[in-house]
């Protein structure tokens, strides 16, 4: 049995962890309706949509609590199952009383993200809208909810839709081409298919664009603040934060590990990684966090280099090699991007910079922290006003550059080489990226890795 193809009925808690006024089991699939029935202390018809109060009992007839049975029939469900849910006192020992007695009723713990598979897997939504629920939940500004939901409710997947459609098209009437020349459909001379290609590729531009922008709402920039021990990299971190999240001493090497803190810079969500001071050092502890810097580092969206400005001759600045000192590897063959900062001018004379990536900041005082942020918004290519119509996520970037190199890679077979062979091959290409985006073509350990991500109960 594919270990994907709901089978049995699960059930879980729907609700966060931790006590609250109400608390949600869910139960989905085909025995969903008698489970419920057997924990309910008087069993009765359950009428769809309409909520129904009663005890909950145990196996041995004892009662759990008390509260409301809501059934919803299959396919009309979210899980296109017959779906039940039983909502009590928002008590964890009670829940879990409850989810037990499922249990022992027949039902199976539902594994992460189990019941947006069902719903992906009975075409009750396509593969983007089920990602977008856990989008949701996980949104970090008004923002990036509202580009949720409107992947939650298709915007993304129409976009996606389009463009398969229109590739779909020209697919036909480049194969069928190829597949009948007796027809006299000469597409390398009546420009239809080189004007269609072009307005493919500007349509599939103009969705990258977007999905950028939303996946940048949702992820953010992913940030690690790195340089020499005592150079103020704690104090930087407690500062854009607005508030004392790492500990800050005169004492080099005082940070060990990795912290993180997730900001926000006028909406746009920011992943702060504070690291330990590299240096060269014979202390076990201290080399392990140097290890694991270096491993935040070549991660990052960007990296902002702190340097203490007071400790400069003449304000000028030395090597990257010596403000980042490494055995690992040569600094400046890093991938990615980096941004000075020189810290502590509070204590500097004369210090200024005009050069570009190169801030001047006190994190005591704040001087130079708003440039700091208008400049991290602009590298990120961040507006304040900036809006997604829909949520992206990493993969869905990928498949969207594939399937636009693809593209381009026809329109070379097609104006370059006149091999109209090849340039089917790139529109097959092209259709199969845009539709892992929506699970239209989706392999099965993709699926498994994807939902697996989300919490349980969803």
């Amino acid at each position: 049995m594919n270990a994907l193809t709901p089978q049995d009925t699960i059930v879980a808690i729907a609700t966060a962890p931790g006590r609250g006024g109400v608390g949600i089991v869910r139960l989905s699939g085909a025995d969903a309706q008698r489970i419920a029935a057997a924990v309910l202390a008087r069993p009765r018809p359950l009428t769809p949509r309409y909520a129904h109060f009663s005890a909950f009992v145990d196996a041995t007839g004892a009662v759990i609590d008390e509260g409301l049975v809501l059934s919803f029939p299959g396919p009309q469900s979210f899980t296109g199952e017959d779906v039940v849910e039983l909502q009590g006192h928002g008590g964890p020992v009670l829940l879990d009383q409850l989810v037990k007695a499922c249990v022992a009723q027949g039902a199976r713990p539902a594994r992460a993200g189990e019941f947006s598979l069902r719903a992906f897997l009975n075409d009750r939504m396509d593969l983007t809208q089920a990602e977008a629920i856990a989008d949701l939940i996980d949104a970090n500004t008004v923002s990036a909810a509202r580009a949720a939901i409107g992947s939650l409710q298709g915007a993304f997947s129409r976009e996606v839709n389009q463009l398969v459609g229109q590739l779909v098209d020209l697919r036909i009437y480049v194969e069928a081409a190829i597949d009948f020349p007796e027809e006299e459909i000469d597409f390398l001379s009546d420009g239809r298919v080189a004007g269609d290609l072009s307005s493919l590729v500007a349509q599939v531009n103009a969705v990258l664009t977007t999905a950028r922008r939303g996946s940048l709402l949702q992820e953010g920039l992913t940030l690690v603040i790195a340089g020499r021990p005592n150079a103020g990299k704690s104090s930087l971190l407690n500062a854009l934060a607005g508030e004392e999240r790492a500990i800050v001493t005169d004492i080099a090497g005082t940070t060990r590990d990795i912290l993180r803190e997730t900001i926000q810079i006028d909406g746009l969500p920011i992943k702060l990684v504070d690291t330990a001071g590299l240096r060269e050092s014979e202390d076990v502890v201290e080399q392990e966090g140097i290890r694991r810097a270096w491993q935040a580092i070549e991660q990052a969206d960007r990296i902002l280099i702190v340097v203490d400005a007071s400790t400069l001759v003449d304000g000028e600045l030395p090597p990257l090699s010596e403000l980042l000192p490494s055995a690992q590897q040569a600094v400046e063959a890093l991938p990615v991007p980096i941004t000075l900062v020189l810290n502590k001018i509070d204590l500097a004379t004369e210090m200024s910079s005009a050069e570009a990536d190169v801030f001047c900041v006190s994190a005591r005082t704040g001087q130079g922290l708003d440039a700091l942020r208008e400049h991290l918004k602009q590298v990120a290519g961040y507006r304040d006003d900036a809006q997604s119509p829909f949520s992206a996520r990493r993969r869905h970037l990928i498949a969207i550059e594939q399937a636009l190199q693809a593209l381009h890679h026809g329109q070379q077979q097609l104006l370059g080489q006149a091999a109209g062979e090849l340039l089917a091959e790139d529109l097959r290409d092209a259709q199969r990226a845009l539709e892992e985006i929506t699970g239209a073509f989706t392999a099965d350990d993709l699926l498994g890795k994807i939902f697996s991500s989300f919490c349980i109960g969803k």
